[in-house]
């Protein structure tokens, strides 16, 4: 009798990860490999740790202690676990391609899932999957509103009833700055009411991607109450569920055509790898904050206190800040 095992072809789990990462550096930014990188390491390490020297022998029951394994360790959030499985899961759906594993063990990792509001909590668009994505928008969707709004945001780091609240006279082409409003009575409140209202310096880079986006993308559109918004639909102005509804598609790696574990392309559900909106502004604050950006300055410009900045917002790691404070302490 014959087993699907009988077609697989004996394989060290490093061997297959150096495959791997070979793979993925012809097809994916630094970054995303650098991410598979690194969270594979600890599955190398359970494999080790446990005799398996050959990955044809995996099973489910084995995904399943793994996954136990890494639940047991120290202070790690539900959502970095995830993230990790989801990892391995492109890599076991990959080793299949290669007969290194059993072509359905993928579909026995079972991957958890985290509530939204944890995952609101704690996830971040870093710098560099950010900068992936603009690159990518640049070359292939320049000017387009989902370009529009991911570099709005992205770069001035502001929330998303700021963005939607921004009218064409307050975008100063010249000046290269945005004037934020608060209009409630016009159904454009700001967070802070007028403690939100604040000038936004805007980099000649956006400022020529607005200008673009103006006058060949943007529906020439007013909204009910006779003004003429930024970002526009067929409809009018458009709202802050188009908003969240363009950053979940477009933050999906499936987006950019890359390996999306348990994603159901193509239909309206969200993407399990897409990001919140707000995780697109706590990426902005942590990035400036690590390109030496004064605490001061950046409170004022996305309008958060410093108490709540440091509480909900600086995602650098200790070593970072390590660094940063040293960098200091060597120019006095």
């Amino acid at each position: 009798m014959t087993t699907a095992n009988d077609d697989l072809e004996p394989i060290e789990p490093t061997v297959a990860f150096d495959l791997f990462i070979d793979h993925k550096e012809s097809a994916c930014a630094e970054a995303t490999v650098r991410n598979y990188r690194y969270r594979l390491q600890y599955f190398l390490e359970w494999c080790e740790d446990n005799g398996i020297d050959n990955l044809n022998d995996l099973t489910g029951r084995d995904l399943q202690q793994f996954h136990m394994w890494r639940k047991k360790s120290k202070d790690l959030a539900e959502t970095t676990i995830r993230n990790h499985l989801c990892s391995l899961r492109v890599f076991l759906k990959w080793a299949a391609s290669i007969e290194a594993v059993p072509p359905n063990l993928y579909d026995k990792l079972i991957i958890p899932q985290v509530g939204h509001g944890d995952r609101h909590r704690e996830e971040m668009l870093d710098s560099d999957t950010a900068q992936e994505l603009l690159d990518y928008l640049r070359k292939y969707h320049f000017a387009s509103t989902e370009h529009v709004v991911i570099a709005l945001l992205w770069e001035t780091g502001m929330r998303i009833g700021a963005a939607m609240s921004i009218d064409l006279q307050d975008v100063d082409f010249e000046d290269e700055r945005i004037d934020l409003q608060h209009r409630p009575e016009e159904g454009t409140p700001l967070k802070n009411g007028q403690g939100g209202e604040r000038p936004v310096a805007i980099t000649p880079e956006l400022t020529e991607l607005l200008t673009e986006y103006v006058e060949n993308r943007r529906r020439d559109v007013t909204d009910d109450n006779g003004r003429r918004p930024l970002l526009t639909t067929s409809e009018g102005r458009m709202h802050r569920s188009t908003i969240r509804e363009i950053v979940y598609r477009v933050t999906a790696p499936c987006f950019r055509d890359l390996d999306c574990p348990d994603c159901n392309k193509g239909t309206a559900k969200t993407c399990p790898e897409a990001v919140y909106p707000h995780a697109i502004r706590r990426g902005s604050i942590t990035h400036f904050l690590s390109e030496d950006v004064p605490v001061e300055i950046l409170s004022d410009r996305m309008n958060v206190s410093r108490d709540v900045l440091d509480e909900h917002y600086d995602q650098r790691s200790e070593e970072v800040k390590l660094e940063q404070r040293r960098g200091y302490l060597d120019k006095v």
